[in-house]
């Protein structure tokens, strides 16, 4: 598609299986037009899972393993350049998990919903 092109981008529970984040948020932020929005259904974590967890494929495939702590997701939004990042919890809306702090240990899984913006620039 082309730069500039796109006024909103809908996922659902796609960006966990990708095994790099940071590029399906640049790509998003590239194709969509300044002020355009981003909205996504997805599993995230508070906390991270092992190595031996994450190498578990049949949990990747699961849409389980494959899931990033809310911290790093944010982080990786943030850095490609998307503004208001929001991240819900589905299973409690008004609680927002985007300014949550890095838990360690083992993760929590959560349905989140997750809202970003291409900032207009002069």
């Amino acid at each position: 598609m082309a730069d500039n092109s796109v006024d909103v981008i809908i996922s659902n529970c796609v960006i966990n299986l990708a095994p790099d984040k940071t590029a399906v948020f640049r790509e998003a932020f590239r194709v969509l037009k300044p002020g355009g929005r981003l909205a996504v259904s997805d599993v995230v974590t508070l906390g991270q899972f092992s190595p031996e967890q994450r190498a578990d494929m049949a949990a990747w495939t699961g849409c389980i393993t494959g899931a990033e702590d809310v911290a790093d997701y944010v982080a990786a939004m943030y850095g490609v350049g998307f503004t208001a990042v929001s991240v819900r919890n589905k299973a409690h809306p008004d609680t927002e998990l985007a300014a949550s702090p890095r838990m360690t240990g083992n993760a929590q899984v959560l349905s989140g919903r997750i809202t970003a913006v291409k900032p207009i620039r002069p």
